[in-house]
């Protein structure tokens, strides 16, 4: 089978095709043929050593994927060959085949495209635990969201809006703020890609969040607008730490003091594994926000497996709009 590896630290242009052994699933894992992979900042940190899982080399990047079970291993009895699952991954997604963990796997309701499926566990889980469990977002709450055409982002969107929140969109093109205002926005603030300007920008987010400012605030990509969307924070505002695309951020420990604010944390993957139960009970509640037509995953660019390197770079471009997937196998 063909798997596109890391062999050396590096970005999206050291990875390489290769012919590899099919895996053999353990006890308590199945074997996936893989359809779609989904594409997550992750997957750009860990080939160059800086995610939180460092695997042995050589691996297959890839987290979130989509498939066909071929093989149980010992002990699986609720999956069995020919099921089409979603799984959670621990990586080595950009591969033809996948050996992972039996309860890391969901049955792909009927109707969900291979593609769409690939796109929701990742971004969806983290949007939802962010906001569900550290935001505790309310109906009738100010919800900001900074990066709000990208995966994680628009997902933040739809779900913010299914939870009965007011959602205010930042973005940095009428493009994607058209995406974002398609997918539920009540209200978009388009933010410069560069020569930030703190003040204006944290004007422009209050104005468009209004006078109370926003009871939660989604982050997810840091740098130099970081702290323009802390000052939006409403008294007792929740700002949640999704990721750092744009860089980490330095935040003046006077803000979260004068308003009363919390800095949460968001790491879906410890989430995961911390609190397993709470997790599942998630997906439970996505799947079914699926089925109501209540998310709608927008899936922008699929990459062939050979080109799952170009999918990461657009990524790394900050050019997505929706969700990326790479197709393993026909």
């Amino acid at each position: 089978m063909k798997a596109l590896l890391s062999e050396l630290p590096g970005g999206p242009d050291t990875l390489v095709l290769r012919d590899v052994p099919e895996p053999s699933p353990g006890r308590g894992q199945v074997r996936i043929i893989v359809r779609f992979c989904g594409i997550n900042y992750p997957d750009a940190l860990v080939i160059e050593d800086k995610y939180q899982i460092r695997p042995p080399r050589p691996f297959a990047p890839g987290f979130e994927i989509s498939g066909v079970v071929d093989a149980v291993g010992e002990g699986v009895t609720a999956l069995k060959p020919g099921d089409a699952v979603i799984a959670a991954a621990l990586g080595g997604g950009l591969a033809e085949k996948v050996v992972t963990d039996a309860r890391a796997c969901i049955p792909i309701p009927s109707g969900m495209p291979f593609d769409v499926a690939a796109g929701l566990t990742f971004t969806y889980g983290t949007s939802y635990h962010a906001l569900k469990d550290r935001g505790e977002l309310r109906a009738g709450e100010t919800l900001l969201v900074m990066g709000a055409a990208g995966g994680v982002g628009l997902a933040a969107v739809e779900l913010g809006k299914a939870m009965g929140a007011r959602v205010v969109a930042a973005v940095s093109s009428e493009a994607k703020a058209a995406v974002a205002r398609e997918h539920g926005a009540d209200q978009i603030v388009i933010y410069p890609k560069e020569n930030i300007d703190s003040k204006a920008l944290a004007t422009a987010f209050k104005e468009a969040c209004g006078p109370k400012g926003a009871e939660v605030i989604y982050d997810p990509v840091g740098g130099d607008y970081a702290e323009p969307a802390l000052r939006t924070a409403a008294w007792k505002g929740r700002y949640l730490v999704i990721g750092f695309p744009a860089g980490i951020p330095k935040i003046p420990l006077n803000l979260p003091l004068l308003k009363g604010c919390d800095i949460r944390g968001v790491f879906w993957g410890a989430f995961r594994e911390q609190e397993p139960a709470r997790d599942a009970a998630n997906v439970r509640e996505l799947i079914a926000l699926y089925v109501e037509g209540k998310i709608r995953p927008k899936i922008s660019d699929r990459f062939a497996l050979p080109q799952g390197g170009e999918a990461i770079k657009k990524l790394l471009r900050r050019e997505a709009v929706g969700k990326i997937v790479v197709a393993c196998t026909a």
